[in-house]
């Protein structure tokens, strides 16, 4: 045995011991009052300490001496980006026994859909509308991340967007505060457990707080400017969902809100988060986002900056050092109440002791054998086969059968590991990923499958590989395309002018189109691209965004029809950059567009008269309508809905309404389907949207079967916003039951 090995081996030894013995003294010592452990701690802390407490950073400029002896000193009180069994028990052991106070550190890291088991980006997982398997994808990445010793992941990121521009798109739920709000719940649920002191919970962080979406014109970081109807009735819904599902810290956002940063803002971090919702956890703010509202022009300096930050109620500042720098002479100085300090130190101590990190810091060396487990494995599979959505099917083009005899399989996506894992991946490894290529040729043979990626990557704009692809194509009984968009074009930063699929892809469809054969497209990206044109080309086209670790297997199961496509669209799908935003629940105008209303811009004369189009709110291109609607899917069957009956046509502000209907599967085939509900409140004290989701069902129907949905919809579900207060209005309502947002059977009822 060499050194290193003997070295490793005899902390191993000793880490146990601790773990033991940490363990036993859990189990023999009574449990402590919460707040009164708190206080015993703060009153025994020095001012720096607290300092240290409020700081965390990313050590990565550090050697490893120099960060244990910042614990030792009490410098800092987390680390982000620290990873690995070693080294992380190292550090904890130097906080518990070489530190002052004993205060474990709290380690963090974005874990955003999957630490070693990749699943599909967040906007794919919103497409299975299935709260139960996004719950338990995130307890799988909290059990594999826990194994690392990281104890806090900052995730989920619930912010609405109505811009499929924004790079950040990828990491959110969509457009719809009521699907975001579910999602945001199973989210917060599956990084925590059940058991905020299992060695397996992680601290969840609901990010970013507030706005954040909306920046304008899709570029990120941008300023966002909402109405306060519009913030409270839309984009703090999610935020108030993860705060009742237990979150335990929340981050606050870059942007600036209607003038001011969100790091420094007391109307949302202090009015509504502590006053009105009552929140007892912890806020950090984002990356450096403290220091950032100088270059904002909010703040002149690092030191105002903190200032403001701390007195919005920015417990801790991540990356950027403006706290250590500035609190201590902010307090001497009387500009900072050290009420306000041990305030935000509180709700970190609270944090820590919570999580069971006095008790037990360390991870189990053991733990990491879980990591990309089977199990976990054939979870992201099922995921990512429900976050595909089926979006055209000539002539049922899909399924293919398995006994095809050759199949072309081409694109820059069908071969490429690293960018079907998605955006925000830190942890995932490219070798874990099993492509549609690989899953294809497993299922089928090496043999029946010609392959020719025909581009490079999705923005290659060579046509040197046309050759080979079309020659594949012409030797085979179907095509396979696999388009889309690199990861790199999407996430934090990635935000694009225009969204059309990139490079020569389409040039590539339009000759692959050329040769007869069915053209199957699959696309696999970040973002709701605007693939119009794509669809024009293809036979069928199944929309799968991108799908993580096991996204090959996936689409395998789908195209070849073990497992009908079961998804729906998050997100309204628009047919250019020019029609953004475009969101399914917005509000009417004085003159709406009809089709009797709109002439198509190549149907208008020449030398036309002015009355002639309509005066009425459309696009001269692009119409009135999305190219697909949200909520919109298609399977390999179809749905009949029928029997919509109410329990009442009339309730009180205080009632609710029992809304049932039946779903008739009427193919071959049995498949899911994801059930809606929608209101509208015709008038309103403000204007209100033309449709609402309100509720949705995932049901499993066999060929021929017929099921019965049932929802309930209380009166409290229609209070709104109106500007002034938060009211139930009477009045005439609209209701649809149906497969998405544009249609549906529809009914009546009003409040009284």
């Amino acid at each position: 045995m060499n050194r290193q090995l003997a070295k490793r081996y005899l902390f191993a030894i000793s880490l146990s011991i601790t773990i033991l013995l940490n363990v036993s003294c859990k189990q023999a010592e009574p449990k402590n009052d919460i707040e009164s452990r708190v206080n015993k701690l703060l009153s025994e802390m020095t001012l720096d300490e607290k300092i240290g407490q409020m700081s965390q950073i990313d050590p990565g400029y550090l050697s490893d001496e120099q960060i244990k002896q910042a614990v030792r000193e009490g410098k800092y009180g987390s680390f982000l980006n620290v990873s690995g069994v070693e080294k992380i028990n190292a550090l904890q052991k130097t906080a518990l026994e070489e530190s002052r106070l004993k205060i474990p550190l709290i380690i963090g890291r974005d874990v955003i859909h999957g630490y070693r088991t990749i699943f599909p980006i967040p906007l794919g997982m919103a497409s299975t509308w299935n709260p139960e398997i996004v719950k338990r994808a995130f307890r799988i990445s909290s059990i594999e991340a826990s194994s690392q010793g990281i104890k806090w992941t900052f995730a989920p990121m619930i912010d609405i967007t109505w811009d499929p521009r924004w790079g950040r798109i990828a990491e959110s739920c969509g457009e719809d505060p009521y699907l975001a709000s579910v999602l945001a719940k199973a989210m917060v649920q599956g990084i925590q457990g059940e058991n905020l002191t299992d060695p397996t919970a992680l601290a969840a962080c609901a990010k970013h707080f507030v706005g954040y979406g909306f920046a304008e014109g899709g570029r990120d970081y941008s300023t966002t400017y909402i109405s306060e109807p519009i913030l409270r009735n839309v984009v703090l819904k999610p935020f108030e969902a993860a705060k009742d599902a237990g979150a335990l810290t929340f981050m606050s956002a870059f942007n600036d809100l209607n003038g001011v940063p969100t790091s420094g803002n007391e109307f949302t971090l202090r009015q509504i988060l502590r006053n009105e919702w009552n929140y007892k956890g912890m806020v950090v703010s984002d990356w450096a986002s403290v220091t950032e509202m100088i270059a904002h022009g909010y703040c002149a300096d690092e030191k105002e900056a903190a200032l403001k930050a701390i007195k919005a109620g920015v417990d801790m500042e991540m990356s950027s050092t403006s706290y250590m720098n500035h609190i201590k002479s902010l307090v001497e100085e009387g500009q900072l109440d050290m009420k306000m300090i041990d305030e935000a130190v509180k709700n970190i101590l609270r944090l820590k002791i919570k999580l069971g990190l006095f008790e037990n810091p360390y991870v189990d060396p053991e733990a990491e054998k879980q990591l990309l487990s089977p199990e976990f494995m054939e979870h992201a599979r099922k995921v990512a086969r429900q976050s595909a959505v089926l979006l055209k099917n000539e002539q049922n083009t899909l399924p293919l059968s398995t006994n095809i005899t050759s199949v072309a399989v081409i694109g820059p996506l069908a071969d490429a590991p690293r960018d079907q894992l998605g955006t925000w991946v830190f942890d995932g490894k490219a070798e874990n990923s099993v492509t549609p290529l690989t899953a294809i040729q497993d299922l089928l043979g090496k043999t029946k499958v010609n392959f020719a990626a025909g581009l490079k990557y999705s923005r290659d704009k060579s046509k040197a590989g046309f050759a080979e692809a079309i020659a594949a194509a012409k030797k085979s009984q179907a095509i396979l395309f696999f388009a889309g968009e690199e990861w790199i074009l999407s996430g934090e930063g990635q935000s694009r002018g225009e969204i059309t699929i990139p490079g020569a892809q389409e040039e590539l469809m339009e000759e692959l189109k050329k040769t007869g054969k069915p053209l199957i497209v699959i696309v696999m990206a970040g973002r709701p691209l605007a693939i119009g044109n794509t669809v024009e080309k293809s036979d069928a086209l199944l929309y799968a965004f991108h799908g993580g670790s096991m996204a090959g297997p996936a689409l395998a199961d789908l195209i070849f029809g073990k497992e009908s496509p079961s998804g729906k669209l998050p997100v309204t799908f628009v047919k250019g950059s020019g029609q953004i935003p475009f969101y399914y629940y917005h509000n009417n105008t004085g003159r709406p567009a009809s089709a009797e209303s709109w002439t198509p811009i190549d149907s208008i004369p020449i030398e036309n008269s002015q009355a002639s189009l309509g005066y009425r709110s459309f696009h001269l291109d692009y119409g009135f309508t999305p190219l697909f609607p949200f909520g919109y899917g298609l399977s390999y069957t179809t749905f009949q809905y029928s029997n919509l009956i109410l329990s009442s046509n009339e309730i009180t502000s205080d009632g609710k309404l029992t809304v049932k209907a039946s779903v008739f599967n009427n193919g071959n085939v049995d498949a899911d389907e994801i059930v809606q509900l929608y209101i509208r409140d015709r008038v309103g004290s403000i204007t209100r949207p033309v449709k609402e989701l309100k509720g949705f069902q995932r049901i499993h129907l066999k060929s021929r079967e017929t099921v019965g949905v049932t929802f309930e919809l209380p009166a409290s579900a229609l209070e709104f916003f109106n500007g002034k207060e938060n009211v139930i209005e009477s009045g005439k309502f609209d209701l649809w039951v149906g497969p998405n947002s544009s249609e549906g059977l529809h009914t009546e009822f009003s409040i009284k």
